[in-house]
């Protein structure tokens, strides 16, 4: 961590490349996600362009980190994590960890179903661990299914064709970790066309 604020801007770049490699991420596909031209991001990246907030803003929002993040800003002191919940596919996703890299936790919950879902298998690299807070988890894990409930709990590959839903009219709330790629498939995953 920097004390200086010229020192702390003096390393955005290099952590700017960190997290665009660590994501596996080109230079053309931060253009085409921020509309920030390649010119622009591999000059941030090189430290031969000053960091603005116009231009670390939507990069943050790209890489799932905060701006605090990518300038090095001195802590506040404060060790609490500001969950900043976000809905997906009619899940509520609250982000319980902040860091950058390595493994991310999040709480998910998945409202009540009076249908049972249509499993749409999906694979990624990665490992997921999943811990049943309260409700029932529908887990379809390539031919098996299982139903998992509250205070269970299901590790696994990713490899392996995966899916999950609720399994009740219950709301299920589920603990999730998973690495950075498991992150981008999840995060990223649309809603089939209908």
């Amino acid at each position: 961590m920097n004390d200086s604020p010229v020192a702390a801007l003096a390393g955005v770049g290099a952590r700017l490349r960190s997290l665009r490699t660590e994501r596996r991420l080109t230079l053309a596909g931060v253009s085409d996600t921020t509309g920030i031209s390649v010119s622009t991001l591999s000059r941030l990246e090189s430290g031969q362009r000053r960091a603005t907030l116009e231009l670390l803003m939507p990069l943050a929002k790209v890489y799932g980190v905060t701006i605090d993040e990518l300038v090095d800003a001195p802590a506040t002191g404060d060790p609490r994590v500001h969950m900043r919940p976000f809905r997906r596919q009619g899940a509520t996703i609250i982000p319980l960890t902040e860091q950058a890299g390595g493994i991310r936790a999040y709480k998910y919950i998945l409202p009540g179903k009076a249908q049972p879902g249509q499993p749409e298998l999906k694979t990624h690299e990665g490992y997921e661990w999943l811990y049943v807070l309260s409700g029932r988890l529908r887990l379809v894990l390539g031919d098996q299914e299982l139903i998992l409930r509250s205070g269970e709990a299901a590790e696994f590959n990713t490899r392996v064709p995966h899916w999950m839903d609720n399994a009740t009219a219950q709301d299920v709330e589920f603990l999730a970790l998973f690495g950075p790629q498991g992150e981008r498939a999840h995060l990223r995953a649309r809603p089939a066309s209908k």
